[in-house]
């Protein structure tokens, strides 16, 4: 039987982390259910995933280094899309177990910023896979020596990919983090905007820790930081 907010109000501690142990077990078994359902499709899937790379390699192929990356490569990918398709619903769990304690005014911020940050998650996850991935990759392939031919192992090309991926998602709440810091009165605009130069180097230092050791990636990610920074800037106002 679900319980109302005026209840839950007044759980115990026991009763609190109960709730939180079955919110963890929800969001576990919902990543499970995902990776279930993707494990049968996993070459396929990383066929699709590695089309930039292979695309960018043209005459040449990816390969495999280590005996068992063939079989794990896939299956780790599915993994980790699982967790990323997850997030939502993860998310809302955790609105749905926070949400009694806030009150009405800060429910009405939430609910907004729990959108966004989703919507902004996955935008950064497209952009980097849609538009990042691909200039990147052809860039190399195409800046090496005549003589040398590529053939990129898999299990490189998947860490390297996820950190691209991840590195995008959570660099692109960049816009909801300025819109928080001011509308919570925790700093004013003109103050966040005086500070524009000490952030805009602090977006690359972010992005030379977020994305892989290459320059180009690092200003795929500093770039469009700025700009989302801007944005939220532009979209915010002090706190009345």
């Amino acid at each position: 039987m679900k319980k109302t907010a005026a209840e839950k109000k007044h759980l115990s501690f026991y009763d609190h982390l109960t709730e939180l142990r079955q919110r963890l077990i929800r969001c576990l078994i919902f990543v499970a259910l995902i990776f279930l359902c993707m494990l049968p499709f996993s070459d396929q899937i990383y066929t699709l995933f590695s089309s930039p790379m292979s695309q960018a390699l043209n005459e040449s192929s990816m390969i495999a280094i280590g005996v068992t990356s063939p079989f794990l490569a896939p299956i780790k990918l599915c993994l980790y899309l699982a967790l990323i398709f997850s997030l939502p619903f993860c998310f809302y769990q955790a609105w749905v177990y926070a949400s009694p304690g806030l009150y009405q005014s800060e429910k009405n911020l939430a609910k907004p910023i729990f959108i966004m940050v989703n919507v902004l998650f996955f935008s950064g996850i497209i952009f980097s896979y849609l538009v990042v991935a691909p200039v990147i990759t052809k860039f190399f392939v195409s800046s090496a020596p005549s003589n040398i031919k590529i053939m990129t192992d898999i299990n490189q090309y998947l860490s390297f990919m996820m950190k691209l991926i991840f590195g995008f998602g959570f660099a692109f709440q960049v816009p909801i983090i300025t819109n928080l810091l001011i509308r919570t009165g925790i700093k004013s605009k003109s103050q966040i905007t005086s500070m524009r130069p000490y952030l805009i180097i602090l977006f690359l230092i972010l992005a030379m820790l977020l994305t892989p050791p290459d320059i180009f990636s690092q200003l795929f990610l500093a770039v469009p930081m700025w700009l989302l920074f801007e944005l939220g800037l532009a979209l915010s106002r002090d706190k009345d």
